[in-house]
């Protein structure tokens, strides 16, 4: 079916590459993620390969992926399942949402998609879908409870894959494809003439318009990590570093931030990746 994709992590129902793959699809998009996946696991192949590496490295290889908070937490809970796991990842939902790092969402994929338990997967498709498909505009409790209730017995994998497939390119936010949709015919929504409110706006799990990038925060921590992969940056560059040269209050601020994540630290006159 032509709604269906093909990635590269598909194949595998290694613990690991599946919770590096998800952290990494958080706020990035699927496109980049399947070219940064494989060889960011030939680097960090087992938790204990990136337990054994400095956060830095890390930090490093996670360039274009945004978010280099995410990458600290792939780091702490790499140490994690190293440290008190043996470096085998936990097949129980507590003991993968103890990990720094991993919600809901995460955990869930991970027990699905490695090893194939009955839960259903809750992202902004899925539950687009859901609400769609009851005709429902659904709370947290009730859109978990129907992700799960719909899973097919033995058929985790296949199911939670499909609905994510099926959200992310035919029941679109904006422009659902609904005569290309093979559930159709069972949709509350559509069978209803597809009626104001879109069941889907305030479903729990259904994202919304993300704040205005340029001129933000989060453009300015982006660009002082970006060049500390390349080396320090002294304390009278980090302004102009990171888009601020009039505002060096302001970069002083988000630069002591950075130190607080555990992203940067202080080194010399200075910052460093930390």
């Amino acid at each position: 079916m032509e709604w269906r994709r093909d990635l590269p992590w598909h194949a595998t129902r290694d613990p690991w590459g599946i919770l590096v793959c998800e952290v990494m699809a958080q706020q990035t998009t699927l496109a980049r993620v399947a070219q940064r996946w494989g060889p960011f696991l030939a680097r960090f192949p087992t938790p204990a390969a990136m337990a054994r590496e400095p956060a830095a490295e890390v930090v490093r290889w996670w360039s274009g992926l945004g978010y280099n908070r995410r990458a600290l937490h792939l780091h702490r809970a790499a140490t994690v399942i190293f440290e008190d796991h043996g470096g085998v990842l936990p097949d129980d939902l507590e003991g993968l949402l103890a990990l720094p790092g991993v919600g809901p969402y995460t955990a869930r994929a991970v027990l699905a998609f490695a090893f194939e338990r009955e839960v259903g997967i809750v992202d902004t498709n899925t539950a687009r879908v859901l609400a769609r498909w009851t005709g429902e505009c659904l709370g947290p409790a009730a859109v978990q409870q129907a992700a799960d209730e719909e899973v097919p017995a033995g058929q985790a994998w296949a199911w939670n894959q499909a609905m994510l497939d099926l959200g992310a390119t035919v029941c679109r936010r904006r422009v659902p494809r609904c005569g290309e949709c093979p559930v159709s015919e069972d949709c509350s929504w559509h069978s209803a003439g597809r009626p104001d409110p879109d069941p889907a706006e305030g479903t729990a799990g259904v994202s919304v318009g993300q704040s205005i990038f340029a001129g933000s925060d989060r453009q300015g921590r982006g660009a002082l990590v970006a060049a500390l992969r390349l080396g320090d940056v002294a304390q009278s560059e980090v302004a102009a570093t990171m888009g601020w040269p009039e505002d060096p209050e302001r970069a002083r601020r988000v630069a002591g931030r950075l130190i607080d994540d555990g992203l940067v630290r202080r080194r010399g006159g200075g910052y460093a990746l930390a």
